[in-house]
């Protein structure tokens, strides 16, 4: 017999995805890591996994404690299913403009949700701060900190990274991927080029974030408006992402986002997120530039049904100056 003990062991060890219609188009191999097929629904899980694990082997969360998180959704979502398996309590600090879908899902998975407006970092009411502070204020409580909790990152050291390398059978040019906290491309970046510092490491960044500049020009400098991605994209320089060994950074405007998002349903029957169109364009322009011949491996990060009512509504991509292909 052969089966997963619990939610927490089926987290992780997503299959690699060939995408036909980029793949043939560049010459490249271009894969998708199939994030969404984790048992939360997104890659998050596995921060969430490693976040709550290190902090129980710590002696930090004990028995009956409550998790306490800012998150724009999809973190929320792993801890709060990990909160259900191992008997904690979890409170989420999100901010309001997140999708309705994220907020139903938590709330269904039990988690106290407190919607809260979205203002930057250095404001005090900030989500993240909040979830901070709530957290110094209660026994047994631990705040995720998902940001700058290296075990996010260790996550994808230990996991991801370790996967991807033997998926490919260690056949891989560049990979590239989005960043929110920075646990993602830091952990498996790191991991990757442990094994063979050629491959290329590639940010792929919305419009209005500091990383793109950090990658480019060394300096946290925002650049661009905003954008309808989210959980991606940061405007300071987080404690996992300081130091990620990445070589290029690529900036994807929302149309781009929404036409390769739209692609990838039409050409490979794969129903996705922002961040996936994000990693995917981004991973189209590396194969152009390293030209036909390399395999590049990106993240599909989460699945469509978290974004039904803006990415795939046709009246509310027009309300923000977009619109799904013809």
């Amino acid at each position: 017999m052969r089966f997963f003990d619990g939610f927490v062991d089926s987290v992780g060890n997503t299959p690699l995805i060939r995408l036909k219609g980029v793949s043939e188009e560049t010459g490249c191999e271009i894969l998708g890591k199939a994030e969404f097929m984790n048992p939360g629904g997104s890659i998050k899980d596995r921060a969430a996994k490693f976040i709550i694990s290190t902090a129980e082997a710590s002696g930090e969360l004990k028995p009956g404690g409550t998790v306490i998180e800012g998150t724009a959704g999809n973190t929320g979502i792993g801890l709060a299913h990990i909160c259900n398996a191992n008997g904690y309590r979890c409170i989420i600090f999100i901010p309001e403009t997140q999708s309705p879908e994220k907020l139903d899902l938590l709330r269904a998975l039990g988690a106290e949700v407190r919607t809260v407006p979205a203002v930057p970092y250095k404001n005090p009411n900030n989500f993240q701060k909040l979830a901070g502070r709530l957290a110094s204020e209660m026994d047994n409580s631990i705040w995720a900190n998902q940001f700058d909790n290296l075990a996010n990152r260790e996550a994808h050291i230990q996991t991801t990274g370790p996967e991807i390398w033997r998926d490919t059978d260690g056949k891989i040019d560049a990979f590239v991927s989005t960043s929110g906290t920075g646990g993602t491309i830091g952990g498996t970046s790191n991991f990757l080029k442990s094994k063979n510092l050629n491959i290329m490491t590639v940010l792929a960044d919305p419009t209005g974030t500091a990383t793109w500049h950090y990658i480019k020009h060394g300096e946290a400098k925002v650049v661009g408006g905003g954008s309808i991605s989210e959980g991606i994209g940061s405007t300071r320089i987080t404690a996992n992402f300081e130091g990620a060994p990445i070589d290029d950074a690529e900036m994807i405007s929302d149309q781009e986002c929404v036409d390769t998002v739209y692609r990838l349903l039409y050409e490979d029957g794969l129903f996705l997120g922002g961040s996936s169109g994000i990693n995917v364009a981004a991973a189209i322009r590396v194969a152009r530039s390293l030209g036909p011949n390399h395999t590049i491996v990106t993240l599909l990060c989460d699945s469509g049904t978290r974004y039904q009512s803006r990415l795939y509504n046709p009246d509310w991509l027009k309300e923000k100056g977009l619109h799904p292909p013809k």
